[in-house]
């Protein structure tokens, strides 16, 4: 699989499909890289990064939960795992009070859902798009930053 990044457009049929596909992509990702995520609510943003979390090794991914109310969770696999929700944010100075240009900095995979908030200029890592299709079915597209 790990040829076939990036794969542009990818239709997943269930959440065992897009945790799946976000397991190998995360096999294929080396430290630092940002992985920005876009989605509506419930598009499958957090079942991605569970399977992210997988694939970079996280030895328990049940405990990957999104971060909504924290903001930030830290999860430790071949390489750390920076989740950050962004969801209950709203300006700048909220953004900095998390720090999140120092976990951007971060020599880490640093997962940012509701990534819209923020105003990221790494061209290292990746953008991910979550458009819910119907049922459990999700279009994916990455691009590279």
């Amino acid at each position: 699989m790990r040829d076939a990044w990036p794969p542009g457009k990818v239709v997943t049929l269930s959440e065992r499909d897009t945790s799946k596909l976000a397991e190998d992509f995360g096999q294929t990702l080396q430290s630092p890289c940002v992985v920005l995520l876009y989605g509506d609510l419930g598009a499958g943003k957090t079942t991605f990064v569970r399977g992210l979390a997988v694939g970079l090794g996280v030895a328990e991914p049940e405990q990957v939960r999104s971060p909504s109310f924290t903001l930030v969770n830290i999860y430790r696999g071949r390489l750390p795992v920076y989740h950050v929700d962004l969801y209950r944010l709203d300006s700048r100075r909220d953004l900095e009070s998390i720090g999140i240009d120092e976990i951007l900095s971060e020599e880490a995979v640093v997962v940012v859902e509701w990534a819209d908030k923020l105003q990221h200029r790494s061209g290292k890592g990746w953008a991910v798009r979550f458009t819910d299709i119907g049922g459990d079915s999700r279009e994916i597209e990455f691009r590279r930053l």
